[in-house]
């Protein structure tokens, strides 16, 4: 599982529009811009490779960061790629991403 990484604690309203861990997004309308159905995001939930956040009424809330993650899922679904192997393909694509940034970031303070 990719663990979903903390923004600020209270971000301001501007900060909200370049924060992409801010759930910000409805299941309904993360389905809409994926053009996929509300049933596969709650798959991805299942699966564990996202945890949307919940509204204080309990919906589903995603964050930009999510939908990439799920928008990645899509691609390799469509491809034939079954769902929970496309999960464990994106949780290690996106390690590999983590590590390289950290690594860069130590290269850059030498």
């Amino acid at each position: 599982m990719i663990p979903d990484q903390e923004g600020p604690a209270t971000p301001s309203g501007a900060d909200k529009f370049d924060d992409e861990h801010y759930p910000a997004y409805t299941m309904g309308r993360a389905a809409d811009m994926l053009g996929t159905s509300q049933s596969f995001l709650r798959s991805l939930d299942e699966a564990g490779l996202i945890t949307p956040q919940r509204s204080p009424g309990g919906h589903r809330r995603y964050t930009r960061h999510q939908l990439r993650l799920a928008t990645r899922v899509r691609e390799l679904v469509d491809q034939g790629t079954a769902v929970e192997a496309a999960c464990r393909i994106v949780t290690l694509e996106d390690q590999l991403h983590e590590a390289q940034r950290q690594n860069a970031e130590l290269r850059a303070e030498d």
